[in-house]
């Protein structure tokens, strides 16, 4: 045993050097030993999972001391719970993180392997859907890179939330299996595998004169977890935990030797379409019982595994608020209240109060939105059916909760109502939002709109009640990835005029502006958008086919199909632009490439509509010999973390136009801003914060206010602004006319019935002429090179607000109470 230990940190010790030599000899031994490969029979594959095992052979000891010294101090953790984590590919992010990005590139090249093409052949990991995901991805690096003892919980999907194709312009939905091919940075931990139960009923046994409930389940499925990596850009590696449902009892032999085939693997099928696909269609009560299925079975996992590893080291349950925070990514984990209430109370022996100050004081809310569609509602039948025990310990929440109102608010019937845990009104709903105010300590929105209409209009009440609970943090974005990976030129620049300190500080940015009134900084900022243009250009035509026009304005809207983002809003301005080239020979514009990307969620029919208007325009417009040289529009399939990554440095126009009041904060706003895209939009979310840094005159604000929409609905009518605006007139003609959908009349019917028979509830046409208004000053400024420079390097240098570093230690002062470990 002796020797094998000495053999073995011979080798760690040569693994941890991150040098060329031992990369290049690390890559060859895995490609022979962990792959059973030879250099001739190699494939990209082979290539790609070799190197990344040699990576993250120097990221595991780093992995391992960081968990060990937390547990050496008995450190305070905080434990993000989400859903949702849009990691994208790891290797170039994690070598940026090691900061070995030359080194990686100097191993390859005497294998003739290109760094860049290597990197490429990673798979987006399918964790995510949107905004939510690729946030909680930049706090889970935050966390990291400032030495914060943090973990992420999510589940591993085995297929994404979708691959998008386009097909006749019609969005199509293939499987994203994402890990046919193997993952090599995930690290099976079977022995953390934890029993999660459904359904059955709840017994009452009377024990030493105290009632102590007991939950009989009729279901258990396994969970088993996955971790990943999280390098940090100094000392901490912290992980993601993602767990996988799996069936107890995977094969029932008995039904297999009677030659039933099928109900032998029934049980291992219904147990792993738990983790099947991330947010499986609620347009069903099924759809609907597998998230609420899914949403437990996430909560489950990773409530038993934060307390096992806490009692690990602590002896006492009175310490859990001072050791442990979980911090919850909008209502997806709200069920966490109930659970852990459950574990204290039913298996630990503690009683309500001590079990619910425990619960309160660990947790804090975070919310993502104000459309009441998305605060989530589950049946009481169905919860009672799944998860009796939570519901009885629920409604004990509720009807402590409704007395404290009613003694601050006697006889306020209405406002019970409105406060209560259950929505009564119809058939009988569990509100999450509710509970996940009333059972955490904290609630923050992520935006300083967002957050006041949080607490003037959505949670009134509440913020009524407990004023002190209500915070705000915006949202930010990891620099390491979206600037410093994803835009290397431009970050070369920055480096070598104000130095490194802008990677982990990312307000040292501010230094850049003292080149404003450099010609020369100003010229190689516009060598470098050119480039990334070119780039972008390039790959598209390489890998999908679609032509770029470089020497066009980039003019940019790339986020999740929803109708209140409003990309209807865009399209019906480039249906304006597009008359305006025909109808009017004074209009000469600069020639401008729209690009569009989005995913439509799968049921959303509209938003879908609108993907497949986005493709009649293009194929209309693109072809028109008169105005292509002068117009042209783009939609870029299967939106992704990559795809994002190669977009941002090349835009030069950000599109940030949804309805004021609607819009969260966003986050695209934010790396489009950092990478010198002005922004065109609305005074919402986060452009309310990018205004306030950059001012008036460094981006192009249009549209009505919050409470102008509010004034504006209670007289508006959609159809006023056709009689009485004959470009906007027009251009709802030809999509009537079926000019963008020729061969199948009527298609675009519905979004016209929106607009005008339905009043235009996200008041498309009550904005679209000062959208054009806007639309044309971006075109005028354009044309001035050096003002538009001056205000692009503004936009970057003022851009450090935004970084996630200092969201996340916001939440740690603010709302965690935690502080940087010292590795020292």
């Amino acid at each position: 045993m002796k020797a094998t230990k000495n053999k073995c940190v011979g080798k760690k010790d040569r693994r941890v050097e991150m040098s060329v030599e031992g990369l290049k000899e690390d890559f060859q031994w895995h490609l022979r030993y962990s792959l059973a490969k030879g250099d001739t029979r190699a494939t990209d594959r082979d290539e790609y999972t070799a190197f990344a095992m040699a990576v993250r052979d120097r990221i595991v000891e780093r992995w391992i001391s960081t968990q060990e010294e937390y547990d050496r101090k008995n450190t305070k953790r905080v434990y993000y719970m989400s859903l949702e984590f849009l990691i994208g590919r790891l290797l170039g992010n994690n070598v940026i993180n090691l900061k070995a990005d030359s080194i990686c590139r100097e191993a390859l090249k005497e294998y003739g392997i290109d760094w860049n093409d290597l990197r490429d052949y990673e798979n987006d990991a399918g964790l995510g859907n949107g905004g939510l995901g690729r946030l909680a991805a930049c706090y889970l690096d935050s966390m990291s890179s400032l030495d914060l003892a943090g973990m992420g919980y999510g589940l591993r999907y085995d297929y994404g939330i979708f691959r998008q194709k386009i097909v006749n312009g019609a969005q199509v939905e293939e499987p994203d299996h994402w890990l046919k091919n193997g993952y090599p940075w995930e690290m099976k931990r079977p022995e953390y595998s934890q029993h999660v139960h459904f359904g059955g009923h709840v017994e009452c046994h009377l024990e030493k004169g105290r009632s102590n409930w007991v939950w009989i389940p009729a279901e258990t499925v396994e969970g088993v977890p996955y971790d990943l990596p999280i390098v940090g850009y100094k000392n901490a590696v912290n992980s993601l935990r993602l767990w996988s449902a799996r069936a107890k009892d995977e094969f029932g032999l008995d039904d297999f030797n009677k030659g039933d085939y099928v109900k032998a693997v029934e049980t291992k099928v219904l147990a792993e379409n738990l983790t099947k696909v991330l947010y499986p269609n609620d347009n069903t009560m099924a759809g609907k019982e597998l998230r609420l299925r899914q949403q437990y079975f996430f909560v489950a996992c990773s409530i038993r595994d934060i307390l096992r590893r806490y009692r690990r080291i602590n002896d006492t349950w009175d310490n859990l608020a001072d050791k442990v925070f979980i911090q919850l990514n909008d209502t997806h984990p709200a069920l966490v209240v109930p659970e852990l209430m459950r574990v204290l109370m039913d298996i630990e022996g503690l009683d309500w109060d001590k079990a619910w100050e425990l619960t309160r004081k660990a947790t804090g809310y975070t919310n993502h939105t104000i459309l009441q569609e998305a605060l989530e509602k589950w049946p009481v039948a169905m919860m009672e059916r799944l998860l009796p025990r939570h519901l009885q310990i629920i409604y004990e929440i509720n009807g402590r909760f409704l007395r404290k109102v009613s003694a601050c608010y006697p006889g306020d019937i209405a406002r019970l109502r409105r406060m209560s845990l259950i929505d009564e009104s119809g058939d009988r709903y569990v509100r999450m939002a509710n509970l996940a105010i009333v059972g955490t300590s904290s609630v923050n929105g992520v935006a300083e709109l967002h957050t006041k209409i949080l607490k003037e209009d959505i949670f009134k009440d509440f913020n009524e009640l407990w004023p002190e609970k209500f915070k705000n943090v915006t949202n930010g974005i990891t620099p390491r990835r979206w600037l410093l990976q994803a835009n290397p030129k431009l970050s070369s620049l920055i480096s070598e005029k104000i130095g490194y300190d802008w990677i982990t500080d990312l307000s040292r940015l501010s230094e850049l502006e003292r080149f404003a009134g450099d010609s020369n900084f100003l010229s190689e900022l516009a060598v470098i958008k050119k480039a990334n243009k070119v780039a972008l250009a390039n790959w598209t035509k390489a890998d999908i086919g679609i032509n770029l026009n470089p020497d066009a304005i980039f003019d940019v809207q790339v986020k999740r199909l929803h109708e209140y983002k409003r990309q209807l809003l865009l399209a019906l301005y480039i249906i304006i632009f597009y008359n305006r080239l025909l109808n009017d020979s004074s209009f000469d514009p600069v020639p401008r490439q729209f690009i569009f990307a989005a995913k439509a969620a799968p049921g959303y029919y509209v938003a879908k509509l609108i993907i497949r208007l986005i493709h009649g325009i293009a194929a209309v417009v693109n072809s028109n010999i008169k105005t292509r040289d002068k117009l042209s529009v783009a939609f870029l399939p299967d939106y992704r973390v990559s795809l994002a990554e190669k977009i941002m440095p090349a835009a030069e126009v950000s599109e940030q136009i949804s309805l004021a009041g609607m819009e969260a904060s966003g986050t695209g706003n934010m790396k489009f801003m950092v990478n010198g895209a002005l922004t065109l939009g609305t005074y919402d979310g986060a452009n309310v914060e990018i205004n306030q840094e950059v001012g008036d005159e460094n981006m192009f604000l249009f549209g009505m206010r919050t409470e102008e929409v509010a004034l504006r609905r209670q007289t508006y009518v959609s159809k006023d602004v056709c009689a009485k605006d004959p470009e906007i007139a027009l251009a709802l003609d030809m999509i009537k006319n079926n000019v963008f959908s020729l061969l199948e009349p009527g298609l675009f019917d519905p979004l016209l019935r929106n607009l005008l028979d339905y009043n235009d509830y996200y008041m498309l046409l009550a904005d679209l002429r000062s959208y054009c208004e806007a639309q044309d000053r971006v075109d005028a400024t354009y044309r001035d090179a050096k003002k538009w420079n001056t205000m692009s390097l503004v936009n970057i240098a003022r851009s450090g607000r935004f970084s996630s570093d200092r969201a996340v230690m916001e939440y740690a002062k603010n709302i965690w109470n935690v502080q940087p470990v010292d590795f020292s």
